[in-house]
């Protein structure tokens, strides 16, 4: 990552001024929070990482410790240090200022304490874009960190019309899905997954256990030196092709996520595939949608096109950098056009949706939907992360989600998470008139997500998804 400058803090803080104690009490704190615990990570979530480089513009940040389970704790008292890089500042959350120190690396930061757990900040735009790591370390916890993006002031800010809002009358099916796109490689490690002492075809196992769709996420080219894949290509088209052939034998459907990079996409890089990086804007356009139409004409030609699509990988900040990036939003939603149109040349019935890292920052997933929407990119499903130690607590979930519903009259996924399993699903389906259509798990099947120990075998923390099935996939439903 390219250096960036220090930005600098200037004053003194008290306390009280980075800190707005918590009282309210949460549905989910008996999940979610935790008296007393041994902290491993510190949770930063910024509730905008796209802001206006006016000098005014600013987003809340809520800093958290957290145990191995992702659980806050209460009592926390911890010393947090905040780094940031670029043009603009983090302020108490009254606006003042805080203190610049310096640590023994040489490195300036602004410290805060957590009050009951929680410490509250400001982040407030310079007045020329960039972008900026903000960082909130503890000792030797992990650190919690954002990229925040700032746009030219001049920007021209839309909002969605009535018009612009219909209901989706696409098929939606309720999907309790699994993103396993890593399972071909893993397997080629010789990894192996057992329940009941026998050994299991891992999608089978899931299907078995209540989940009906499978996501995988497909790069351009990453056999290329510097793609995902090096010379083996996995992600690819062909690697894509087995994999769908599996899924549809195992009877479930297949989400597919197109990163449009020979690499991870995500908030932090959106970057061209080598073969899209010369032509115009136009030519690019064009090989967005030449390339959609052609993936998906290979899935059909074999009888496995996928059951929705999804424009890109968490693309708040924008897609195929520089062109697509949140900054040129006119580009951006010429290139959302494009892909869409190359989905609707192969079957104009396939659900789209448009992917935001935004589980629980309302104020930047309004900003995105509106402009996006406004600019005339039309899709059938809003997909979103969720994952706490970036995008807020179960409660901005829930709320996020139901303003959302409201504002845009479009069904809703939560297509990325881990923690909490039962409550987002919870949370995801029970919102009002059937709006939210499901979830879709990263990697179930690394450990780290519970479902699986070391050796491969199944643990009891399936019996959730036995339940979810249960309760809203079933025909009743």
């Amino acid at each position: 990552m390219k250096s960036l400058k220090l930005i600098s803090f200037i004053g003194i803080a008290l306390l009280i001024q980075c800190n707005r104690p918590e009282t309210k009490t949460s549905e989910f704190d008996s999940v979610s929070r935790v008296a007393t615990g041994k902290p491993v990570s510190v949770m930063l979530t910024s509730y905008s990482t796209t802001l206006l480089a006016n000098g005014k513009d600013r987003t809340r940040l809520r800093i958290a410790v957290t145990d191995s389970l992702g659980r806050e704790i209460a009592s926390a008292t911890d010393s947090i240090h905040i780094y940031a890089a670029g043009d603009g500042k983090v302020t108490a959350a009254d606006g003042r200022d805080l203190i610049l120190r310096t640590d023994t690396a040489g490195k300036k930061y602004a410290a805060c304490q957590l009050v009951n757990g929680i410490c509250h900040l400001l982040f407030i735009a310079g007045t020329k874009p960039d972008k900026i790591k903000v960082e909130a370390r503890s000792g030797k916890l992990w650190p919690g960190s954002h990229e925040i993006h700032t746009l030219p002031a001049n920007l021209i800010m839309m909002k969605s019309k009535p018009e612009q809002l219909p209901l989706t009358t696409k098929p939606i099916d309720r999907m309790i899905g699994a993103d396993i796109s890593f399972l071909p490689q893993i397997e080629e490690q010789g990894r192996k997954f057992f329940e009941n002492g026998k050994e299991k075809d891992a999608i089978k196992l899931l299907r078995d256990h209540g989940f009906n769709y499978i996501r995988l996420r497909i790069f351009v080219n990453p056999e290329n030196e510097k793609g995902y894949s090096p010379g083996q290509g996995y992600c690819g088209l062909r690697q894509t092709l087995v994999m769908a052939r599996r899924i549809r034998d195992a009877g479930m459907k297949l989400l597919l996520d197109f990163h449009y990079s020979d690499y991870w996409a995500d908030p932090q890089q959106q970057n061209k595939p080598h073969a899209w990086t010369d032509p115009d804007f136009k030519t690019l356009k064009d090989s967005l949608k030449t390339y959609t139409t052609k993936v998906l004409l290979a899935l059909k030609q074999q009888g496995t096109l996928p059951a929705m699509i999804q424009i890109g990988n968490e693309i708040n900040h924008g897609i195929l950098w520089p062109d697509g990036h949140i900054g040129h939003p006119d580009q951006l939603a010429d290139l959302l056009k494009a892909g869409v149109e190359g989905v609707e040349a192969v079957n104009p019935t396939l659900p789209v949706m448009m992917h935001i890292a935004l589980g629980g920052q309302n104020d930047e997933a309004v900003f995105w939907l509106d402009n996006m929407i406004a600019r005339g990119v039309q899709f059938d499903v809003i997909g979103l992360s969720y994952y706490p130690r970036w995008h807020g607590t179960l409660d901005d979930l829930k709320s996020n989600l139901i303003d959302l519903m409201k504002r845009y009259n479009k069904p809703l996924i939560v297509v990325e998470y881990s923690d909490f399993k039962r409550e987002v699903n919870d949370i995801i389906f029970s919102l009002p008139n059937g709006m939210g259509k499901g979830s879709c798990i990263w990697e179930p099947l690394d450990r780290r997500s519970g479902l699986f120990d070391r050796d491969g075998k199944a643990t009891g923390l399936f019996s959730v998804y036995d339940e979810l099935k249960e309760k809203y996939l079933t025909v009743s439903k």
